[in-house]
């Protein structure tokens, strides 16, 4: 299965692999941000395993793990890069001594440095996708950071960009620039964002969903009483916009609507993931998933989805009715 990263024409895997948790642990604080340990040479065998199952979109952050994300990955794939689609994120300035984030910076200078600290640690001397990093960031403001993106596109840096956002105004400010190719928004059969999806087809920008396996609650592997680590962004003292897990456990009413739809997500031998993942496809042409992982097991499982494809019309339709969202 392919699928092409918006306008810039550039042709992906319809799956992605995010690559936030083989970052391994960062903090804001107190406040833990990555996922819990990771043994360094398991995410490279699992980023190689993507590789042989034809994943070739990898997408990191800066930020995740401190700079640790976007090294690992730079091993993994070193030799291959002409093989690979490496998106990566910048906003947040971190030390990676402490891997403790310490604030932002998205000045013209401060992206630049940004870029030039991405292409060193990932060893390249480009970036496929450039993302600006920041949700909530004011769309009024957000023309400056657009046109620096322009900028190390004519420079060679990067060969598009996008935002990572949740909201049609902001995404309209980015997409008013040429080399714009993508909004990557947090999107799962359980949490739709139907006015972003819409938008993204409107002006052919690739939709790279971000949480497709609502952070591990459409993977079976959680049940009600299950207790995240707590160096785990998901854990007890998770962010406050951690809302698929409260107090460190899976929040009750996001699995009582993964169970009622079940039956459809494991239809012909799927696996729940690998059906959540096949709603994601159906849900749009534009549509990217990034599903995270931390093991060579994880990518098997999957890049075993588009084995399968999409769910069927008549599958997307019940699901919509027994949600309640049709």
């Amino acid at each position: 299965m392919k699928r092409t990263l918006g306008r810039s024409g550039i042709e992906v895997s319809a799956l992605g692999m995010g690559c936030w948790a083989i970052g391994g642990p960062f903090w804001d604080g107190e406040t833990p941000l990555g996922w819990g340990q990771v043994d360094d040479e398991e995410s490279i065998r699992a980023v190689h395993a993507a590789l042989e199952r034809g994943v070739n979109f990898f997408d990191t952050a800066n930020v995740y793990g401190a700079g640790h994300s976007e090294r690992v990955l730079a091993r993994a794939v070193s030799g291959r890069r002409s093989q690979v689609v490496i998106a990566t994120k910048f906003n947040a300035v971190f030390d990676e001594g402490t891997r403790q984030v310490m604030g932002a910076d998205i000045s013209p200078q401060g992206i630049r440095t940004a870029c030039e600290d991405s292409l060193r640690r990932l060893d390249t001397d480009y970036i496929d996708l450039y993302q600006f990093h920041d949700n909530g960031f004011p769309a009024e403001n957000a023309a400056p950071v657009r046109e620096t993106l322009e900028n190390l596109v004519q420079a060679g840096k990067i060969r598009a960009y996008g935002w990572s956002t949740d909201f049609v105004d902001r995404a309209g400010v980015f997409a008013q620039g040429p080399k714009c190719t993508s909004i990557q928004l947090q999107l799962n059969v359980l949490d739709d964002n139907p006015a972003m999806i819409a938008f993204c087809e409107q002006h052919n920008l690739a939709a790279i969903n971000r949480g497709p396996l609502a952070m591990g609650l459409l993977t079976g592997k959680y049940t009600p009483t299950t207790q995240v680590s707590a160096d785990d962004v998901r854990g007890q003292k998770s962010p406050q916009w951690m809302k698929y897990f409260k107090n460190g456990q899976p929040n009750p009413d996001w699995l009582a609507m993964r169970d009622a739809i079940l039956e459809i997500l494991t239809s012909r031998g799927r696996t729940v993931a690998q059906g959540a993942l096949a709603w994601n496809w159906a849900r749009s042409p534009q549509t990217i998933p990034i599903p995270g992982f931390r093991t060579v097991k994880q990518v098997e499982e999957n890049a075993g989805a588009m084995e399968f494809g999409p769910l069927t019309p008549e599958q997307m339709s019940r699901i919509e009715a027994i949600l309640k969202r049709a």
